[in-house]
């Protein structure tokens, strides 16, 4: 694979949700970044899909590094099989920590949490604080109408640019969203301050 990351971080939710299809692409997500030598950053739980790609990752013979809070590692919500898990205090501290481990940043289907994740780590590459590129698999159409709202409707409120909106780099399949996502990488994301 050409991409060129040694690390990605996946938010995705603590729970399975409804449909099969999440947790199937949730491990071949964790499988792919396997065998291309990615490692996996995740926030460190065993439950949902966040222990799904975890699984997968592991199974397939990949690393996975997790970053959790103190309150999650009390209720033993730590994956037992993390080649490594750091503990943070906060969920903000979480977040910087999974960001700076990383090489850019993938959402699977998820809640209020995985959509604060994913929204923190475009608006500090529009700040600037990273040039990490951003990706959504879009499982099922989970996220159709999320993206329509990003590259649409947002964008027509006159509240972001196309450009913007082209931050958030969005797929269906797994291979296409790395390869989406190297190039997002190679060509840098939209900076409120670029000149």
């Amino acid at each position: 694979m050409s991409a060129p990351f040694q690390s990605l971080c996946v938010f995705c939710g603590a729970n399975s949700g409804t449909n099969p299809a999440f947790d199937r692409v949730a491990r071949e997500l964790g499988h792919y970044l396997a065998e291309n030598e990615i490692r996996l950053v995740t926030g460190g739980g065993s439950l949902g899909l966040m222990g799904a790609v975890a699984d997968g990752c592991i199974e397939a013979g990949g690393e996975m590094v997790g970053v959790i809070t103190h309150y999650l590692e009390e209720r033993e919500l730590a994956h037992p099989l993390a080649h490594r898990m750091e503990v943070v205090d906060t969920m903000l501290a979480r977040k910087k920590r999974m960001a700076d481990l990383s090489d850019g940043f993938i959402s699977l289907p998820g809640g209020i949490g995985t959509l604060d994740e994913m929204f923190e780590m475009l608006t500090w590459s529009r700040l600037q604080e990273h040039d990490k590129p951003s990706g959504l698999l879009n499982v099922d159409g989970f996220y159709d109408e999320l993206i329509s709202f990003c590259t649409k409707t947002q964008v027509e409120a006159g509240f972001i640019t196309a450009v913007d909106a082209a931050n958030l780099v969005c797929s269906n399949d797994i291979p296409d969203l790395i390869e989406k996502l190297a190039s997002a990488a190679a060509s840098g994301p939209s900076s409120l301050y670029r000149t």
